[in-house]
């Protein structure tokens, strides 16, 4: 039994072996597919993360969120620490989010009235407007289109920690409290002034 299926087996390798050439249309065919293929696979393909981001109106990432928080803490401490009685200064801030871009949109707006009468006599004036919004996109050197960012509108800030040499001093803590106020238009229950721990002493 096993040595008629092989047989079988055999005799259909010898035909497959032995038939004549593909016709020329199928070899041009497959060359067709196989150069549509290799089209594909060379080019490369749009990213389309960033006209996403910005189609939105908004483009935020994490690092820039951490490094303008930074750069505030510093300018802050640089700040406190020329105020009398501050000395050595610790500044922690939160963001409420991060920065915005507003991409400009240009408006198109239509509208027309249609005035109908009754057969009493009366009259009744109907006003149908709409308005369409797109964005507006700009060229790069690149040859890639994204949508123009009229603004960026800085995040703003949700609470202030400030760690200080005069944190235990009354008027010290008005000072830096009406400071940060002043700078950053937070609420006072949103800032936090404490006394800094100064090793060795109690």
């Amino acid at each position: 039994m096993n040595n008629e299926w092989l047989a079988r087996l055999k005799e259909k390798i010898g035909k497959k072996e032995n038939k004549e050439e593909l016709p020329a249309r199928k070899k041009l065919l497959l060359l067709f597919l196989t150069g549509l293929l290799l089209l594909v696979i060379v080019l490369p393909f749009p990213k389309k993360s960033d006209s996403e981001d910005a189609e939105t109106g908004t483009e935020t990432t994490t690092e820039n969120r951490g490094s303008y928080e930074r750069y505030l803490e510093q300018k802050t401490e640089e700040a406190l620490q020329c105020v009398e009685g501050v000395g050595n200064v610790k500044v922690m801030i939160t963001l409420k989010s991060s920065e915005e871009n507003v991409v400009e949109k240009d408006q198109q707006s239509d509208g027309q009235s249609v005035e109908e009468e009754d057969s009493q006599g009366g009259k009744r004036t109907t006003k149908e407007t709409s308005s369409d919004k797109t964005s507006i996109y700009e060229q790069k050197s690149d040859g890639t289109q994204v949508p123009y960012v009229s603004k960026k509108l800085s995040p703003e800030v949700e609470g202030v920690i400030v760690i200080a040499d005069g944190g235990g001093n009354a008027v010290v803590v008005q000072n830096i409290t009406g400071a940060i106020q002043a700078l950053y238009g937070v609420e006072a229950h949103k800032i936090k002034v404490m006394k800094r721990n100064v090793a060795g002493t109690e």
